[in-house]
């Protein structure tokens, strides 16, 4: 399938903590590369030296009394690093990007979540992403209660271990909520941009849905 882009795809992945994400980018990365494609894989935190020792501080559960907007700051220091590191060299250079996680995880956690509001997340991504936007964003949203369960479980096995990186899930029902509904908020409001894959499938059956819409958004991006 390998096309010659115009100019480099940009694709996130996004959902709460348990929706099965990061296992989705993993797979789609893997038929990308078989399509004879040039794809980069990156993170949010993360995915830079300096990017990797802010996600230590964010997401470690022995960080305590972070405030919501220093919070928010580090959040946008560390996509800031990544997009001049990373994703603008890698699309000017017409590469395929993926991203486990982008702005839309900021106003769906910092702004539903911590309950800062969306206004505050999409003036600073205005102000230090440059509005670099996904060309397409890719929303797992499988049930609530499933989803939450399996973060807590993860969050368990993980909790003491030199690289926990559980600290948001030990955050209340109410603040997961307030995520999840962020992110039907942000799915309405830009549905040219962000697709929805809800429900309860199976990951090879989720993986297959996605491939679909990559390859029909690459064709005509193409």
């Amino acid at each position: 399938m390998c096309l010659v882009l115009s100019r480099g795809f940009f694709l996130t992945f996004e959902g709460l903590d348990g929706s099965g994400k990061s296992t989705q980018l993993r797979k789609l990365n893997e038929w990308l590369e078989a399509e004879d494609e040039d794809v980069v894989v990156t993170r949010q935190p993360g995915g830079t030296r300096i990017g990797d020792r802010i996600r230590a501080l964010l997401l470690d559960s022995r960080t305590e009394n972070l405030a919501a907007h220093a919070e928010l700051g580090l959040m946008f220091s560390d996509r800031a690093q990544c997009i001049a590191e990373i994703i603008q060299p890698a699309l000017a250079q017409g590469k395929i990007v993926l991203c486990d996680r982008y702005t839309d995880s900021t106003e769906a956690y910092q702004g539903g979540g911590r309950e800062l509001g969306s206004e505050v997340v999409l003036q600073l991504h205005a102000a230090m992403c440059g509005g670099l936007q996904p060309d397409l964003t890719l929303l797992l949203l499988p049930n609530f209660d499933r989803s939450l369960e399996r973060a807590r479980r993860r969050n368990t096995r993980a909790t003491g271990h030199p690289t926990d990186e559980n600290r948001f899930e030990r955050e209340d029902e109410l603040f997961y909520r307030r995520v999840f509904d962020k992110y039907r908020e942000i799915a309405t409001r830009e549905p040219l941009r962000v697709v929805v894959i809800d429900g309860d499938l199976g990951i090879q059956e989720v993986h297959e849905r996605i491939v679909e819409i990559v390859r029909e958004r690459l064709r005509h991006h193409g």
